[in-house]
């Protein structure tokens, strides 16, 4: 019988970004964590993803095509079943500006691409619930 303890379950990972390299390496790097992961390819097809996976974390891209990621974000944010789901940007730019505009948005922090395994399991560490 496999008995599991509340709460230490593999934690639940939604990645979104819009470069399917990205969305393969988050999967690789989580899945050796030892997490859960679903992946969605824009802003549209994440919030599809929401309801049915309910994911604990999210890793969500800003330069997407459609929504981006801080539109993303807010949308995530605003509905009261998610909104305590901790957000963390992904960008290419590791830009002042972004990082401020992902905080007033929602997002809890910020992970420049490319970026390692380490530096996506410390994130998932650090802000999984």
């Amino acid at each position: 019988m496999n008995e599991q303890v509340s709460g230490a379950g593999p934690t639940r990972i939604l990645v979104i970004d819009d470069s399917n390299t990205i969305r393969r390496s988050a999967e690789i790097f989580l899945k050796q964590g030892g997490h859960e992961v679903a992946l969605a390819e824009d802003g549209f097809d994440a919030l599809a993803k929401l309801g049915d996976f309910h994911p604990d974390l999210v890793f969500c891209d800003i330069l997407m095509p459609r929504l981006d990621g801080y539109q993303t974000c807010a949308i995530i944010k605003r509905n009261p079943e998610f909104s305590g789901v901790p957000v963390i940007m992904l960008s290419s730019k590791d830009g002042l500006f972004d990082k401020a505009r992902g905080r007033m948005v929602g997002s809890e922090d910020y992970l420049t691409k490319p970026f390692t395994k380490d530096q996506l399991l410390q994130a998932v560490q650090q802000h999984r619930p």
